[in-house]
């Protein structure tokens, strides 16, 4: 007879100097004639003996008995320890589950016993029909003693008012073996003909945190769960006493499942930001695999502050001209957690410290202000908690004095609005029954008062921002609660309709609960069931005309509805569902290749590989869009967004048929909403139109499109002007090239005169900067390639060199009239210099400088991103009227110098009538206007009567093409006039060719005498 022990033996192996510890299980078998216990055999060993265990030598740091077995020939009598129990392999394979006695031999199990180890187990079960019966509990405890090391197991059914359910709680002492847990739990499904049975797990699951003690305000939390065995999917909850919510990740949530190793083969962890009482609970994390969820939990309290802290004050307005300088204000919070220290500061002088009940939510200070105090009157309260923390809140208290411009006291729907100062806004914290917020008014500069607007909103929406705003901090981040967030949105929407008053109030907070939605879809997965409320929602909010409002907040309110609608719509999942729609919406999705739908009589074509085009139409929404860019368009009544999601296609084309709206249009214009400029743009679509009138868009890119209207048909194709412009800019650069390598030839020989010199100087300035102007045109004729940078850059060198050239144009003219009208009195070449440097360089420096600080204060663009050219909005406004006003006024007078050029050679032929010198006079007329203007920039007057022609007039085109001919080929004739019409710089390159080829010169006499030039005799 034999007697077998079972030991864990803790051996520490030491191999090149390397320690590592493992457990070794030794087998010990002693004859029956040996009365030694197992006690006594342990105590033998010496605590340090060395065993050899293969090729390493283990040595024995200490023993411990967890079985024992007395064996009898073939007989077994085998118990675990104290504080053991049969493993999970003894207990599957050898049938001993409980602590009874083991008569098997077990000797060959590599886990015989283990150390007893604490799980609760709770379920519940749901017939699929009929009621609970005890033939079900008898069925379903003896199934769930199936599993290894079971204690108690307390079955509770039927349930009161459900008959069909039952639930169960057990307690058991081994760790789980969950893939036989799984097979018991399905058993039991099949055996009592019930739905899945699902269970949690508790202590299976480790779980820690950091801070461990009460956390301060707006720090952080981070929490850390680990399992030994391999889960599934993991999450996080948390509950308070009257809610429990879901925790994903959001603004103030992560959650990383980074931390698995090898001993823990689950793990989850949770940081959360920046935490406030909202995040005081029992935070529970589950890893979940089939039915079967393991869950630990842990409270965390965070030290209170008020969250949110509602500051309200009465009179609106203290009158200092009166006697009554006194103002009440109130403080109100949420039911705080625990008490508060609290004190009250005017003008940061504190009042003494005064401790909070318990339960007090309202807080008010009495204060005669000090009307002597220039600065802002400023009323200020501070709640500290129990760590020392300090929360604030301050008011500033409007104050009326004596002064020249004010707004008169007024009675307006029952509210009084007191006498305010001119430029100051007026704040009424006063709302309606059931409704939150506040409403101001302005009092202009001029002392008029404005339209009351009001931020009142509905106390249900109000809750609905508040359940919106957890969602995006991953707090309640669910399916669930996401619907439930847009049938709130929805009910608040239906009931405002005029787009009055309080209504826009609530649409604006709609519009940002939307917003919030679309910000919190970008890290939480929302489903297809979320979009009819959200559709009416939608369609709801765009009823009405929004009247109530300005155009600034009109415009912005459109916006972010616009690009919150659309962030939706990319990312909220899709199943099976073709389309959604409502009143004002039309939602539709295509996930086939060739894509052909119809969104309010919008048909949309689209060829693709791979994705799912979702296209969105929506109404009453275009007359609320801002529209600086394409002023006095008509517009149409759809706007429809295209969105294309899980697509890998580079090049993309998008066709799309508006109804004919306005059969006498002659201009049609796609345009697609810019989100960076919050405007309309054309870039990368041209718009056709049909055979029956529809407009046709194609675009190279998705987004929000739409078509603008008008009669001036100003669309049309200009690829034959823009070849005009390039050769034409071309052969100009290259033209004044040559003039300018002219020049410096015959620069001494042509300048010996002051008034010679005056001119060619001028010219030779005119060269240089519309050399300069027209690279600078060259290199931004493709505004889409460039960076802003350089866009900006390019605006910037084309609008200093025109002017520029300009400057030196009307320096040139002043010059000759000068010189004609004041024959004996000629210019110095200092005075002339000094005086032209400053027109010719500071001024139009000065000019571009100017305005672009200008539009730089009024925050307006300086220019067009997609020209890289100066904006023009409408008359007198946009920076183009900073080069049309100076280029306009030098013009002028470039032509009152021409005529006076003219006149004086009129009267120096009327002595002499004879038919001959008439038509001399006529030749000389017509060789002043043909030289001088190219020179004088006269060409360019073509420019403002295209600004003045309807686009309809058969002149315009003439025009035109004319303004583009001789202004793009002005180079050209800079160099016919100056260098080949001017005889002293044609007789002055004869004579250097000459030279240089060794030919007599006495030839260029019968060169030059065929040829007059116009000049006026040198001084």
């Amino acid at each position: 007879m034999w007697t077998k022990h079972f030991l864990f033996l803790v051996g520490a192996l030491c191999m090149c100097q390397v320690f590592s510890q493992d457990i070794y299980v030794a087998e010990v078998m002693v004859e029956s004639n040996i009365t030694l216990t197992s006690e006594s055999i342990l105590a033998s060993w010496r605590p340090t003996i060395s065993l050899s265990v293969g090729s390493n030598v283990v040595t024995i740091s200490s023993s411990e008995l967890v079985a024992e077995c007395l064996v009898v020939g073939e007989e077994y009598s085998c118990n675990c320890s104290k504080g053991y129990a049969w493993s999970n392999e003894v207990c599957y394979n050898y049938g001993c589950c409980t602590e009874a006695t083991c008569l098997k031999n077990v000797s060959q199990a590599t886990s015989i016993c283990v150390e007893k180890f604490n799980v609760v187990i709770n379920g519940s079960v749901q017939l699929t029909a009929g009621s609970w019966t005890s033939a079900q509990t008898t069925m379903l405890e003896t199934g769930l003693r199936m599993m290894n090391g079971v204690g108690s197991v307390n079955i509770t059914g039927p349930r009161l008012l459900e008959p069909a359910f039952a639930d169960f709680q057990m307690d058991v002492y081994v760790r789980l073996d969950i893939p036989k847990l799984q097979q018991i739990l399905n058993g039991l499904t099949v055996n009592l003909s019930s739905a899945p049975i699902y269970v949690d797990t508790k202590k299976m699951v480790n779980i820690s945190v950091k801070p461990s003690d009460t956390v301060e305000y707006e720090t952080n939390i981070n929490l850390a769960c680990v399992m030994e065995e391999a889960t599934g999917s993991a999450g996080w909850n948390l509950s308070t006493p009257s809610e429990r919510f879901s925790i994903n990740k959001g603004l103030q949530t992560q959650i990383t499942t980074a931390c698995v190793n090898e001993v823990y083969k689950s793990c989850v962890e949770l940081i959360v930001t920046k935490v406030t009482g909202v995040w005081t609970g029992i935070y529970e994390c589950g890893f979940t695999t089939g039915t079967i969820r393991h869950t630990a939990s842990i409270p965390i309290k965070v030290a209170p502050l008020p969250d949110v802290i509602t500051m309200k004050f009465s009179p609106m307005i203290v009158d200092c001209s009166g006697n009554n300088h006194s103002v009440n204000i109130i403080a109100t919070i949420p039911k705080p957690e625990e008490e508060y220290k609290y004190l009250w500061s005017y003008n940061g002088a504190n009042d003494k410290e005064t401790n909070a009940g318990k339960s007090q939510i309202s807080f008010t200070y009495n204060r005669q202000l000090e009307c002597e105090y220039k600065d802002p009157q400023r009323v200020q309260i501070t709640f500290i908690n129990s760590l020392n923390q300090k929360k604030t809140a301050t008011v500033e208290i409007p104050v009326f004095r004596e002064t020249a411009k004010f707004c008169k006291e007024e009675t307006l729907n029952n509210e009084i609005w007191l006498k305010t100062p001119a430029d100051v806004t007026l704040i009424n914290q006063t709302c309606p029954p059931g409704r939150v917020g506040f409403k101001s008014r302005i009092c202009d500069k001029e002392g008029m008062w404005q339209d009351v607007f009001s931020k009142c909103i509905s106390e249900e929406l109000s809750k609905v921002t508040d359940a919106a705003n957890n969602f995006l901090n991953g707090l309640g981040a669910t399916q669930e609660v996401a619907m439930n967030i847009f049938e709130g949105v929805k009910n608040s929407s239906s009931l405002s309709s005029d787009g009055s008053g309080d209504d826009v109030a609530d649409i604006g907070a709609s519009i940002g609960i939307i917003g919030v939605m679309a910000n919190a879809s970008v890290n939480i997965v929302l489903n297809e069931d979320v979009f009819p409320d959200l559709v009416d929602a939608a369609s709801n909010m765009v009823n009405s005309s929004w009247s109530a409002v300005n155009d600034t907040i009109r415009y912005g309110m459109s916006a972010n509805y616009l690009s919150s609608v659309e962030t939706l719509v990319k990312n909220i999942n899709i199943n099976t569902s073709e389309g959604f729609n409502s009143t004002n919406l039309e939602l539709k999705f295509c996930s086939s290749d060739d894509c052909s739908i119809n969104v309010f009589g919008i048909d949309v074509n689209l060829n693709k590989t791979n994705g799912t085009m979702k296209t969105l139409g929506v109404k009453n929404l275009m007359e609320k869009m801002k529209n600086d860019k394409f002023p006095g368009r008509n517009r149409s009544s759809i706007l429809l967004s295209a969105t294309l999601v899980g697509n890998s296609d580079s090049d993309i084309k998008i066709k799309m048929f508006f109804p004919d709206e306005q059969p006498t249009a002659t201009e049609r214009l796609c345009v697609f909403w810019d989100t960076n400029k919050t405007d309309w743009s054309s870039e990368g679509c041209i718009a056709n139109v049909t055979d029956d009138n529809q407009t046709l868009c194609e675009c190279n890119h998705l987004t929000s499109f739409s078509v603008l209207m008008s009669k001036s048909a100003n669309v049309k194709d200009s690829s034959i002007l823009d070849m005009i412009t390039n050769i034409g800019l071309g052969v100009s650069i290259f033209s004044l090239l040559i003039f300018l390598f002219v020049e410096s030839l015959v620069w001494s020989a042509v300048t010996k005169t002051n008034l010679s010199h005056f001119r060619h100087t001028a010219v030779v300035n005119i060269a240089v900067f519309r050399l300069l102007a027209d690279c600078s045109f060259l290199a931004s004729t493709e505004p889409t390639k460039l960076s802003d940078t350089w866009c900006f850059t390019f605006t910037v060198c084309k609008h200093l060199f025109y002017l520029t050239m300009f400057c030196w144009m009307l320096c040139l003219s002043v010059m000759l009239v000068h010189q004609l009208i004041f024959v004996f009195s000629p210019v110095r070449k200092r005075v002339f210099m000094y005086l032209s440097s400053i027109v010719g360089y500071v001024v139009p420096i000065a000019l571009v400088g100017t305005s672009y600080v200008y539009y730089k204060y009024k925050e307006q663009d300086y220019y067009d991103r997609e020209s890289c050219w100066l904006t023009y909005v409408r008359l007198l406004e946009g920076s183009i009227h900073a080069f049309l006003l100076p280029v306009g006024t030098i013009i002028l007078s470039n032509l009152f110098s021409m005529v006076v050029v003219i006149v004086t050679l009129v009267k120096t032929s009327v002595p002499d009538s004879s038919k001959s010198d008439d038509k001399d006079t006529a030749k000389s007329i017509l060789k002043v206007i043909v030289f001088l203007a190219p020179v004088f920039g006269v060409t360019w007057i073509i420019g403002f009567a295209l600004l003045m022609l309807d686009g309809n007039n058969p002149l315009y085109e003439v025009a035109e093409y004319a303004f583009v001919i001789l202004n793009s080929f002005q180079g050209l004739f800079i160099l016919l006039t100056g260098c080949v019409g001017e005889q002293k710089v044609r007789q002055e390159v004869i004579r250097i060719i000459m030279a240089k080829t060794g030919k007599d010169t006495d030839s260029t006499k019968k060169l030059t005498n065929s040829s007059t030039t116009l000049h006026t005799k040198d001084k």
